[in-house]
Parts: structure tokens; C-alpha cells; sequence
């Protein structure tokens, strides 16, 4: 039982907001690309592949991560009891799990096209040397917005078979989506970050953080737009949209005090509801 508790600590599977992140991203670009005029059959199947996917592939990039940043997180208050900074999981431990669920996580890629494949392997240096860039810029945010939103390029990819430029607009704006909320989750640990050395935009942008991440989520915001029109949505499409709005500038950025790490948690966590409303407004676009 110890080991199974460890285990859950050591893949974050105690806190869903981090798969779920991987996965909204996919079930957008599914629900942009599929005809809802067809049998929902394939949906399903697809959606719960990528659900499967980002729970597996999000599982083993923790363990990455930990593995990497062991010596930080023993200097950071919120990390420091993680199971290989606190010496509970051994790494060569850890590197086993990891292994397993990339090779399961493979099993669940070879149910997609060949295209969809190719474009999935390509995409892992991204995914397991993100830990590394803290190290070296201060934009590692950015880099995890383009390994966390790839998703969205394979779930089109899956069902066109193809590439174009709507997805590709809609990754380049999801990426913004979460460099933003990234940034504001990194304001929890600034002060242990500055003091270790870890770069981050949150450190880079510290002076002015609502303007940044305001910046970040108007790009987003747009990107959407550009693709409601794109894709000829019609007006409800757009008038729907508003919640997304709301709650990205008011909850997120007005009521942010980058000073409470609660503050930051709980606007961070909101993000998970933002990826819900806009897969239920690329719905109504898509079917009204």
C-alpha cells in the first residue's frame, strides 16, 4: 500500500489539473477536425486515447522532471517532500516506472494513423528535455506550452491525416494559453527559485506580471477568434465565447495577487474549467 501511495505522489495522479491540461489541448484539435455529421464512435475512441495518453505521458514526465530537478526541489519548500528529493523512490526505481508507461503509452499511439505516429515521436526530445530549460533561459514556460499543447496538431492529424493552417493557429495560441498559466503557477516558489538559480518567466516578468500574462491571453483569446472565423462558426460561437473571457482576464488576472501562493494555485487551477468551456464552445461551433 506505501508503495502504491509513493508511486501516485511520484506520477501526480492525486493531481488531475496536470493531465487534464495535456489532454484539453487534444480533445480541441479532435472536436475542430471530426465530423459530428458521422458516427460518434470514432470520437470516443480517439478522445479516450488521448485521455489515456496524456494520463501516461503527463505520469512519466513527472518522473523525468524529478529525477532531473531532485537537487532543487530539496531547497524548495513545496517540492521538497517529493518521493526522489526526500529519497523514497530510488531513481533507478523511478526510471523503471517511467519506462513502463512510456511503453504503455506507445501501445495506446500505434491505435492512430502512420502520420500520427511519426508526428508523436518526433515530438519526445521536447517532451523529456523541458526540465532542462530552467536552467538555461527564462523562458522554460514557453517550451512546455509547445511540448503541452502538441496535441492538438495530432488529434487533427489523427482524423484529417494531414496538416494545415488552422491547427497550426490554434497551437500557436494554445502555447500562449499556457505560457500564461504557467507563469502564474511558477509565482508560488519565485523566492526559493531566485535563490537556487531556476529561471523562469515568472522571475523574468516579475515586475510587471498582469501585463505579461495579459498578453499572453489576449493572444489566445485571438487565436480563437481567428479560427471561429476560420472555420465559419456562427454567431453563438463567438457570443459563447465570452465566459472564456471572462474568466481568463477577470478571475485570472484582475483577482491574481501574484504575492499569495494560494492566489496563484487556485487561478492556475481554474484553467482546467477554461479547457472545458472551450471544448463545449468548439462543440456548438462545430454542430450549430
Amino acid at each position: 500500500m506505501q508503495n502504491i501511495k509513493l508511486l501516485i505522489e511520484l506520477t501526480r495522479l492525486n493531481k488531475p489539473i496536470g493531465f487534464m491540461l495535456l489532454f484539453w489541448p487534444c480533445i480541441w484539435g479532435l472536436t475542430l477536425a471530426y465530423d459530428f455529421g458521422l458516427s460518434l464512435e470514432i470520437f470516443i475512441f480517439y478522445g479516450a486515447l488521448f485521455f489515456s495518453g496524456s494520463v501516461l505521458m503527463r505520469s512519466a514526465g513527472c518522473i523525468v522532471n524529478d529525477i532531473s530537478d531532485k537537487n532543487f526541489d530539496k531547497l524548495v519548500e513545496r517540492t521538497k517532500d517529493r518521493p526522489i528529493a526526500s529519497g523514497k523512490i530510488s531513481i533507478r526505481l523511478a526510471a523503471i516506472y517511467a519506462s513502463v508507461l512510456c511503453a504503455i503509452a506507445f501501445l495506446v499511439l500505434i491505435n492512430f494513423n502512420k502520420f500520427t505516429i511519426l508526428m508523436a515521436l518526433i515530438s519526445m526530445p521536447l517532451a523529456f528535455t523541458y526540465p532542462l530549460m530552467k536552467r538555461f533561459t527564462y523562458w522554460p514556460q514557453l517550451f512546455l506550452g509547445i511540448t503541452f499543447n502538441y496535441g492538438l496538431v495530432l488529434a487533427w492529424i489523427s482524423i484529417k491525416n494531414d496538416i494545415s493552417l488552422i491547427p497550426l493557429i490554434f497551437y500557436f495560441g494554445a502555447i500562449f494559453w499556457t505560457l500564461g498559466y504557467d507563469t502564474i503557477y511558477g509565482y508560488q516558489d519565485i523566492k526559493d527559485d531566485e535563490i537556487i538559480g531556476v529561471k523562469s518567466t515568472s522571475i523574468k516578468f516579475k515586475n510587471n506580471p498582469k501585463k505579461f500574462v495579459l498578453i499572453c491571453y489576449l493572444t489566445f483569446i485571438a487565436s480563437l477568434i481567428l479560427i471561429g472565423l476560420l472555420m465559419k462558426f456562427s454567431l453563438i460561437y463567438y457570443l459563447f465565447l465570452i465566459f472564456s473571457v471572462f474568466q481568463l482576464i477577470f478571475f485570472q488576472i484582475y483577482k491574481l495577487n501574484v504575492n499569495d501562493p494560494m492566489s496563484c494555485l487556485s487561478k492556475f487551477k481554474s484553467n482546467n474549467f477554461v479547457g472545458l468551456v472551450i471544448f463545449v464552445n468548439l462543440l456548438i461551433g462545430k454542430i450549430i
